[in-house]
């Protein structure tokens, strides 16, 4: 009986695995030719969407997800690849407030105020994504944040009918990064069962000119 037990177990596991491995390569796959690392080569879009990403780790340091992400969005407007910023994330608390941390910085970059736009309910990048259309009426725009999150995301904007392309952020290299990179294996798995289950974001709301 133990052996059966250990069978199936071990059964399920393959299968578990197998899941995520289909999904990672299902989602890298199409986001292929879709994402640009060389400032040179992004096309010109009306907006980047900048995803949103804590400016401080638990630890209390300086998140360089967040760094990199706010010199990303920075260099593709000094290039005049878009003409304003969508900083899109989550303010489900008071005390937490992704999208006013990323105007701070850009401000503190030399951005214009003028030129930054604030969705404070993009809770996940799946909200991000549809309320940018929806909501900010983009259809097309150019979506910032480290590669493997952008490659979630352009395959989400294009299973929802959106146009978007991404610009690469710089990557963070130490080993506290490998659990942001298993969450994000889960996390693809989970873009399957959000379009299977027709899932959408958790606010709407009106209409908001850029």
């Amino acid at each position: 009986m133990m052996k059966k037990i250990l069978i199936a177990l071990a059964a399920l596991l393959g299968l578990v695995v197998l899941l995520v491995v289909v999904c990672d390569l299902r989602v890298s796959g199409f986001a292929r030719g879709r994402l640009y690392s060389d400032l040179a080569s992004v096309p010109h879009r009306h907006a980047a969407l900048l995803l949103g990403t804590s400016s401080n780790l638990r630890n209390g340091h300086s998140n360089p997800y967040f760094k990199y992400r706010i010199d990303a969005a920075t260099a593709l407007l000094e290039a005049g690849k878009v003409d304003k910023i969508l900083v899109s994330g989550d303010n489900r608390h008071i005390s937490y407030n992704e999208p006013q941390q990323m105007r701070k910085a850009l401000l503190s970059r030399g951005v214009p105020d003028s030129l930054i736009v604030l969705d404070y309910a993009g809770f996940r990048t799946l909200d991000s994504v549809v309320r940018a259309r929806e909501v900010f009426g983009q259809s097309s725009f150019i979506v910032v944040s480290q590669r493997f999150h952008n490659e979630r995301a352009v395959y989400l904007a294009a299973m929802h009918g959106i146009d978007a392309v991404g610009f690469n952020a710089s990557d963070v290299r130490t080993l506290r990064a490998l659990k942001t990179h298993v969450r994000e294996w889960l996390a693809r798995v989970k873009v399957f069962i959000d379009l299977a289950t027709h899932r959408g974001p958790h606010f709407l709301g009106e209409q908001v000119e850029m």
